[in-house]
């Protein structure tokens, strides 16, 4: 009896939020992602393209970049720096496209483009976004993470997989 309740109230768990969150979008929390944006950005590709007019690089081909814990990879990553021809070279923003993926920790999130704004410390991913957190899933149109609170949203069509840990 105890595991016909059990699963019963599992089912009904699995039909209820996820209907809520598509409906709302979902908060979560982000541990492993909460990340100091101050920190050296290390970039890694097979090839790279500067634009002095425009004030940006493009990284092509295997793209890694590192900032503390935090790992993306994309085929294509544009930085922008903060005004062309600044001498500091300091980094506005990164524009990932080509099979993105955020790891940090156990956590891992997976979309078609991302765009880290640095002074923001903020991250937002779009187009198929998988976010996994252990054995949990979740999924949407758009992930935004707040690198300094440690924190993330999605929105668009959240659909959420839940292990309730039973048999």
């Amino acid at each position: 009896m105890k595991k016909t309740l059990a699963l019963a109230m599992a089912l009904f768990m699995a039909a209820v939020i996820p209907a809520q969150s598509m409906a709302q979008g979902t908060a979560v929390a982000f541990g492993s992602f909460n990340q100091d944006p101050s920190l050296p950005v290390e970039i890694t590709a097979d090839s790279l393209e500067v634009n002095q007019a425009d004030g940006s690089a493009e990284f092509r081909g295997n793209v890694l970049i590192g900032q503390g814990e935090m790992r993306m990879s994309a085929a294509l990553v544009r930085v922008e720096y903060a005004s062309a021809g600044d001498a500091t070279g300091q980094i506005s923003r990164l524009i990932a496209s080509g099979g993105v993926t955020l790891a940090s920790g156990a956590e891992a999130a997976e979309a078609q483009r991302a765009v880290y704004s640095i002074a923001d410390a903020t991250i937002i991913m779009s187009g198929n976004v998988i976010l996994t957190q252990g054995r949990n899933a979740l999924s949407a149109d758009r992930l935004i993470v707040d690198l300094k609170r440690g924190t993330g949203r999605l929105e668009g069509r959240v659909k959420t997989i839940l292990q309730t840990g039973g048999n």
